[in-house]
């Protein structure tokens, strides 16, 4: 595995991740591990987003949505591949919930 890849995933969060500091501390968590993308929260109370970068980076950053920050309470993490985008932020994104 090429650890130097860029990968997207983009990933639907479930559980109690709404008013608890989830998206926030997504960005911290991003920023930390140099992986570029975005975090919005959904009308229908999930967290989605999309994350783009280095392999590692985007693994350790799926690891890390599992859990979340205190507070958070995940269900699960749905995570697929995404096409790579312009779409992407130089950075970590707060987005509008959609």
């Amino acid at each position: 595995m090429n650890h130097h890849a860029t990968v997207t995933r983009h990933l639907v969060v479930h559980g109690l991740v709404q008013g608890v500091g989830y998206r926030w501390s997504m960005v911290q968590a991003a920023q930390r591990l140099g992986v570029r993308g975005w975090v919005r929260n959904r009308r229908d109370g999930k967290v989605e987003a999309l994350v783009a970068g280095a392999a590692d980076g985007v693994e350790a950053l799926v690891h890390w949505a599992r859990q979340g920050p205190a507070g958070a309470r995940v269900e699960s993490v749905d995570v697929n591949e995404a096409d790579a985008t312009d779409d992407l932020p130089d950075g970590f994104a707060q987005r509008e919930t959609v």
